[in-house]
C-alpha cells in the first residue's frame, strides 16, 4: 500500500493589512516539535515589538497539534489558524501569523478571519506538496538495456537518484510501492527476465499527485 501525506514545501511569508493592523503569515516545514518551537522562538524575537505573534504547528510524529493566540482573546487566533492547517490535511508544518495592531478594534469575527487569512497566505507562498512513502531500489543492467530500463523507471513515476557506468550499467531510482510492482512486470518483459530490482531503503520523497 502506497504510504503519503502532506506538507508544506518551503519556507514562506506573506503579509496584509486590516483595518490598519498589519498581519504577517509565516510558514516553515519541521520534522519535530523542537524545530516548531525554534522558528515560534525566533519569530518572537524578530517581531519583539509586534501585538501578538499567534502560532500553531503540526508534528506527524505523536500526532501532535498545538496553537496558541498569544493574548489574543481565547479561541480568535490560534484555533483559526490551526483549523485552516487542518483543513488542508498539512503535517510537519509550523504556522506563525504576527501581528500589529493599527488602532481599531476587529471584534471577535474580525480576529477570526484575519488570523484564518494570514494561515492561508501562508500556506500558498510556501506551497502545499505530497511526500510518498517510496523504496529506494537498485539495478544493474547492460548498456543496450540502459535506455529501455530508464524510460520505464520514468514512466512509471520513480525518480533516477544516480547512474554509474562501469562494465555495465548500475541504475538507484526511487519508485512507490504500487508502481514498483508494475515497473517489474515490465522490466520482466523487456528484458526477458535477465534484470531484477533490489530493495535497499525506504524513504518519503516529493512526488507528483
Amino acid at each position: 500500500m502506497d504510504i503519503s501525506y502532506k506538507t508544506t514545501d518551503t519556507e514562506a511569508q506573506d503579509e496584509f493589512v486590516e483595518q490598519r493592523s498589519k498581519f504577517i503569515g509565516y510558514v516553515k516545514p519541521v520534522r519535530t516539535e523542537k524545530e516548531a518551537l525554534d522558528f515560534i522562538e525566533q519569530k518572537k524575537k524578530y517581531h519583539w515589538d509586534a501585538t501578538h505573534n499567534v502560532y500553531a504547528y503540526i508534528i506527524k510524529d505523536g500526532g501532535i497539534q498545538r496553537c496558541s493566540d498569544d493574548g489574543e482573546p481565547h479561541g480568535t487566533a490560534g484555533v483559526p489558524v490551526l483549523d485552516v492547517m487542518v483543513k488542508s490535511e498539512v503535517t510537519d508544518t509550523v504556522v506563525v501569523v504576527t501581528r500589529y495592531f493599527g488602532g481599531i478594534l476587529l471584534g471577535a469575527g474580525g480576529l477570526v478571519r484575519a488570523y484564518t487569512r494570514g494561515a492561508k497566505i501562508a500556506l500558498e507562498a510556501g506551497g502545499i506538496v505530497t511526500m510518498k512513502k517510496c523504496n529506494i531500489c537498485c539495478l544493474r543492467c547492460d548498456y543496450n538495456q540502459y535506455g529501455k530500463i530508464s524510460g520505464l523507471i520514468s514512466a512509471n513515476g520513480g525518480v533516477v537518484d544516480k547512474t554509474e557506468f562501469g562494465a555495465d550499467v548500475e541504475m538507484h531510482f526511487h519508485i512507490v510501492p504500487g508502481a514498483q510492482t508494475i515497473f517489474e512486470k515490465q522490466l520482466a518483459d523487456v528484458t526477458c527476465g535477465s534484470v531484477g530490482t533490489e530493495v535497499i531503503d525506504e524513504k518519503f520523497f516529493k512526488m507528483k499527485n
